[in-house]
């Protein structure tokens, strides 16, 4: 047995027992004739004392000999501490050692364990297992057993069964680029890692399990943007029978359930807006609407002088930030020059001050009136003391960059608190999305979303009018997870996937699997897939997902640790029938 009790479970009820613990040294204080030392493990600290009027003079040498990190058994009896520490558990004893074993010695570690490191991302990467060791990394992770362990307890009391689907599956067109593996065994062919069970659900729907989830790891290779994965984790779930409303109140239901178990919070209102709503107000899918600043469309009110910049633009769009008015002139400078970056891209931004006295003051006074400017403040909802802020452009572009502003003025504002939840569900999206570089559309979702009940023939006369019977839920302006109603009829699927550009030949074999499987009386069925980190991370109030996966990959898409991807030997190209053609 190398330990009766953890180093964070010792109280003063303890004292006088005789215990065993095993750990890591955190560290050490050696006062010549005492030496204490901090025992950490998993569960907590505790203070080890040596003394030399009840340590033998061995034994202390060999606690001398004590560095950081190092692994250790020790023996001893449980007395009561002199100077009580209130900052830890144990804080009201500690240990008189009476044996001491080294299990393994250990090199000075490249950064210091501690809570507040002096290590930066890339070395802690690097040695992710010392990272680990750190209490906001270890807590992190001991979190997400916790929301993973109370999403199967709800889904399994809602008679939802856990399947495993495989990872080695087909090649399929859709959404990111496949990882792909090739067969020693069949010569030429290559596996792919799924983006998604998707089909694999909807094939379980078929089969009678009428309730499926799996937690489940997805892969993409994709062009890795802030705070993204090559592979991540998805509740994946499915069931037949059942219209939308059914799905959005079932996941309504975990929702709730993880924001009361985890975190104690009471939510009482999943709104809904439509998709087009979103974008007209917010400017995005996934609005975070736990404060204001909701857009007001202003070209009727600004497009009716000689101002060119405005009259010129398919949108003129602003939003009230309250208490902007505050703002130096310096500090709306800085704004203008945060819009105008490549990564928002805009051309600049007019301003507007309204002042407490209820006049204005704008930075295109030369063509506005006051009278105007009043209307401005009445489409922008804004209120004295407050700061109008405005873009204009083309309708889809100026909605993402005043997306972003009022994104980034929400965080300097601190309007976006971590202990605050607002979910809302995200309806009606578009079935199709029109690629401007090809002039193809593609599914906005994927393509086996059924569009909303009565649509499908406008998929030949608009289609880019046509609506899906799909759904995203959305938690404090980030998507945690997405849906729809599935196609269940083996000829409205050929017809969504003719629309797609697939010919028959392209359709049959790459969705044959599916489609014959409709013909075998495929129930109506749908699903939504939850972003397991994402939830995780909103829910442990953070807004990267990194702290809360034990070996993630950087911003390029390699573990640093283990040095991956890395090349193969020509022996294994050569088995696998593979040859490589890099181009310098």
């Amino acid at each position: 047995m190398y330990r009766s009790h953890s180093c964070g479970e010792l109280r003063d009820s303890h004292i006088n027992t005789e215990v065993t613990l095993a750990g890591w040294v955190q560290k050490s204080r050696d006062k010549g004739f005492m030496i204490w030392v901090d025992l950490r493990d998993r569960y907590g600290i505790t203070q080890l004392i040596f003394d030399e009027e009840r340590t033998p003079a061995t034994m202390m040498e060999k606690a001398k000999s004590l560095g950081r990190e190092f692994v250790i058994q020790v023996t001893g009896t449980v007395i009561e501490r002199e100077s009580k520490n209130n900052n830890i558990a144990t804080g009201a004893i500690e240990v008189l050692v009476s044996q001491l074993e080294i299990l393994n010695a250990a090199k000075l570690p490249p950064f210091t364990i501690e809570d507040k490191t002096d290590g930066g991302e890339d070395i802690r990467l690097k040695y992710r297992y010392l990272d680990i060791r750190r209490n906001p990394v270890k807590d992190s992770l001991i979190f997400r057993h916790k929301v993973t362990m109370e999403v199967r307890k709800y889904l399994s009391n809602q008679a939802f069964i856990e399947v495993e689907t495989p990872y080695l599956i087909k090649s399929t067109p859709e959404g990111a680029r496949d990882f792909v593996v090739p067969s020693r065994m069949n010569e030429g062919q290559f596996y792919a890692l799924p983006q998604s069970p998707q089909t694999f659900k909807q094939l379980l729907m078929v089969g009678g399990m009428d309730k499926y989830f799996q937690i489940v790891k997805c892969f993409r290779d994709e062009d890795l943007r802030a705070d993204r994965q090559p592979e991540f984790t998805q509740i994946d779930c499915e069931m037949a029978f059942v219209e939308q409303e059914d799905i959005l109140n079932i996941f309504e239901g975990l929702t709730r359930h993880l924001l009361k178990e985890i975190n104690g919070v009471e939510v009482d209102k999943f709104p809904r807006m439509l998709f087009d709503d979103a974008m007209r107000l917010y400017g995005n899918d996934k609005p975070d609407i736990r404060f204001g600043m909701e857009f007001g469309e202003l070209n009727e009110v600004t497009q009716h002088k000689d101002f060119g910049v405005f009259n010129n633009s398919e949108l003129v769009v602003g939003i009230a930030v309250p208490g902007g008015n505050a703002y130096t002139r310096k500090q709306i400078d800085n704004i203008i020059k945060w819009v105008k970056r490549p990564q928002v891209g805009a051309l600049g931004m007019v301003y507007c001050r309204v002042n407490e006295d209820g006049t204005f003051k704008s930075s295109v006074d030369k063509f506005y009136n006051q009278e105007d400017l009043a209307k401005w403040a009445e489409v922008t909802g804004a209120k004295p003391g407050d700061l109008i802020c405005i873009l204009s452009g083309e309708t889809n572009k100026v909605r993402t960059q005043l997306s972003a502003l009022r994104m980034h003025l929400a965080e300097e504002l601190g309007l976006r608190k971590s202990n605050e939840f607002a979910p809302l569900w995200v309806i009606d999206f578009p079935l199709l999305e029109l690629d401007e570089e090809t002039g193809h559309y593609h599914a906005m979702h994927h393509p086996f979303t059924s569009p909303k009940p009565g649509q499908l023939e406008l998929l030949d006369t608009d289609p880019g009018a046509v609506k899906a019977n799909a759904y995203d839920l959305v938690l404090n302006g980030n998507e945690i997870g997405g849906g729809s109603i599935r196609i269940h009829d083996k000829q409205m699927q050929a017809t969504m996937l003719r629309h797609l550009g697939f010919s028959e030949e392209d359709a049959k074999a790459q969705f044959g699997f599916l489609m014959d499987a409709f013909e075998y009386g495929a129930p109506p069925h749908g699903g939504l897939a939850f972003g397991l980190d994402r939830l995780v991370a909103i829910l442990g109030g953070q807004e990267t997902i990194r702290d809360f996966i034990a070996f993630p990959k950087n911003n390029s898409g390699r573990d640093v640790m283990i040095d991956a991807p890395a090349f193969i030997d020509n022996e294994q190209l050569k088995e696998l029938s593979l040859k490589l053609n890099i181009q310098e």
